[in-house]
């Protein structure tokens, strides 16, 4: 008789933002350089007001801090959403261990196994961790590169949605595509909500990262369907604090917030000094946050630029946050990006992608696109191109394609 894992943990995928993480030892021990565009790691440094809000804290002893969330904490979050006409009571923000924890939350108190969630695909490959560990069917709704990873169709939408269907699920600006959904899309979604009686989740965690002409509305200002709004939040990419881990999740329904109350009861607390570094970066003012989304926007701008020199690959200029995700002129986008790490290099130096093929829920599609991050300044971007440009280049010929 043998020891057997769960079946649970048996479902659960590699994440193909990290699936290649034993290519890029290998070539770090063969001494190359990785500029890493398969992770979303903003390279702005964190405010020195989060290191100062620690630095200041003079307890004895650093004990277990409400389940909910320090109270400051949610007040300044109180706050911040007041800027974009959006009023929730402290009650109704429970803070969480980054955004990934407050979605598991979110999706332990919506669905049991078996039930079905609708998403646009491509869409954040790691949401695929929870809908496999939980059961949850994926329903998924294609959107294409061609015309930018916009929903096509009300209709498009609807078909997609069975009995068993308990909510959708998106993030708004996107990650992986860059897509910012319009209002004609948001107002799909609000109606298909109210004639299926479905909770919309939805992930705003680049909000801010907005470009051009683009406008991104939050979820939060749809008041005729406030019961059924979940907002998904972080202060990872916002205040570039990844590794602080302090996400919110935010809902006007009493019996919802009530149910993942109880699970952050279960897991005890969120750390009590990430949580007074939050607090102090939700002082950091509007106009570095302004200079944040003008930094992105102009890497987004140059990469853009960079794009249009390299051959017979699709890819639509980002409308927000800072990913570009690319349709590229080979059958396995997987191999490609194991063959740049293994066996490729220009100047010793080369570069990881996130294959595309993991962000999406139906078998075979993503198999020629990565997504490509641009967190990084424009000298890295340049460099990172010209090895995908020369890499492609090389790729093709031996491939004979």
């Amino acid at each position: 008789m043998s020891l057997e894992l769960s079946k649970r943990i048996q479902r659960l995928k590699t994440s193909p933002i990290r699936k290649l993480t034993p290519y890029s030892e290998q070539a770090l021990a063969k001494g190359k350089k990785i500029y890493y565009l398969n992770i979303g790691q903003p390279d702005i440094e964190t405010s020195n007001l989060f290191f100062e809000g620690v630095a200041a804290y003079k307890g004895k002893i650093l004990k277990y801090e409400h389940s909910a969330g320090l109270k400051e904490l949610r007040e300044k979050i109180k706050k911040y959403y007041e800027k974009y006409n959006m009023n929730y009571n402290i009650d109704e923000i429970l803070i969480t261990s980054g955004g990934s924890e407050g979605l598991q939350f979110t999706l332990n108190s919506i669905f049991d196994e078996n039930d079905e969630i609708l998403i646009g695909e491509p869409y954040y490959a790691n949401y695929n961790s929870y809908f496999d560990v939980l059961n949850i069917k994926c329903n998924a709704v294609r959107t294409y590169a061609e015309n930018g990873y916009h929903f096509s169709s009300l209709e498009e939408l609807e078909k997609n949605i069975t009995k068993k269907t308990k909510g959708f699920i998106f993030s708004n600006p996107s990650n992986p595509t860059g897509v910012i959904h319009t209002k004609e899309e948001l107002d799909n979604i609000a109606y298909l909500a109210k004639k299926y009686d479905l909770y919309i989740i939805s992930d705003e965690v680049y909000r801010e990262f907005v470009y051009g002409d683009n406008k991104c509305i939050s979820f939060g200002t749809y008041k005729e369907i406030e019961d059924r709004v979940i907002i998904i939040d972080s202060i990872s990419k916002r205040f570039s604090a990844c590794g602080a881990r302090v996400g919110c999740v935010i809902s006007k329904n009493k019996a919802f917030i009530e149910s993942v109350y109880r699970q952050c009861q279960a897991r005890l607390a969120v750390p009590t000094l990430e949580m007074i570094g939050a607090i102090a970066l939700y002082d950091v003012a509007d106009n570095q946050l302004e200079k944040y989304r003008t930094m992105y926007e102009k890497r987004r701008n140059f990469i853009f630029n960079e794009f249009k020199t390299i051959d017979d690959i699709i890819v639509k200029e980002p409308e927000g946050a800072f990913y570009s995700f690319v349709k590229l002129p080979v059958e396995n986008a997987e191999a490609f990006c194991i063959w740049l790490l293994s066996e490729f290099d220009v100047d010793n130096e080369t570069i990881m992608l996130a294959p595309g093929e993991g962000f999406y829920a139906t078998e075979g599609l993503g198999r020629d696109e990565v997504r490509i991050c641009y967190a990084s300044d424009e000298n890295q971007i340049k460099k990172a191109m010209n090895i995908l440009r020369q890499g492609l280049k090389e790729y093709r010929k031996i491939k004979q394609i």
